[in-house]
């Protein structure tokens, strides 16, 4: 899929406004030219970023009622995906974008991104074991195994709230494997990138 048709869904389907499909763009560009030097994502997927990174990550705005809630954590961003894809999407909205990301290569390039699109409501974090975390969402793309992520959220996280990750064709195999709390319900949901990938999303009461 193409950058024509991922931004015809972006706006048509998913609500994206021109201004912020504007910076997706340069975003993309920004990328592009980063990955010459360092290795912000696989060089194989550089061809298909629109798919496999932009349009991965934008699909989630479907599962975030953003009248009802404030902030979102994304961790493991790496190149902003797909917490920055979020972050670009509610800039006018009152609601605040985490992005954790442990390596400093990548760190730099996101608060790049965040100058140069002047995201008032994006910040870059680095070690998301560093102190308790307020989040209404956790969000998690390439991050760890669900294991870990449901330990994350019962520990460092303290009030209810929802995760939303993105998993391939074993996601129902993860969550069999995981012991979850009586407060914790969950659900599948179909990518729209791939037939075989999942949305696991958890409510946390």
């Amino acid at each position: 899929m193409d950058e024509l048709k991922v931004a015809h869904i972006l706006k048509n389907q998913l609500g994206f406004k021109d201004s912020s499909i504007k910076k997706i763009k340069k975003l993309h560009n920004h990328l592009l030219e980063y990955n010459k030097r360092y290795n912000l994502i696989s060089k194989n997927t550089e061809n298909s970023i629109w798919l496999r990174h932009i349009l991965d990550s934008a699909q989630l705005i479907k599962f975030i009622d953003f009248s009802k809630v404030k902030n979102l954590v994304d961790f493991g961003t790496g190149a902003g995906f797909p917490g920055l894809i979020i972050g670009i999407y509610a800039e006018d909205l009152s609601f605040h974008v985490k992005l954790y990301e442990k390596s400093k290569v990548k760190r730099e390039f996101l608060i790049n991104m965040k100058k140069n699109f002047n995201l008032k409501n994006v910040s870059i974090k680095n070690n998301v074991y560093e102190k308790p975390i307020s989040t209404d969402i956790i969000v998690c793309r390439a991050f760890k195994k669900l294991k870990e992520i449901l330990m994350i959220s019962r520990e460092i996280v303290k009030k209810p709230h929802k995760l939303i990750v993105l998993k391939g064709k074993n996601a129902q195999s993860e969550i069999n494997n995981v012991s979850l709390a009586s407060n914790y319900s969950y659900k599948l949901e179909k990518s729209i990138t791939d037939d075989d990938s999942k949305i696991i999303i958890v409510e946390v009461k």
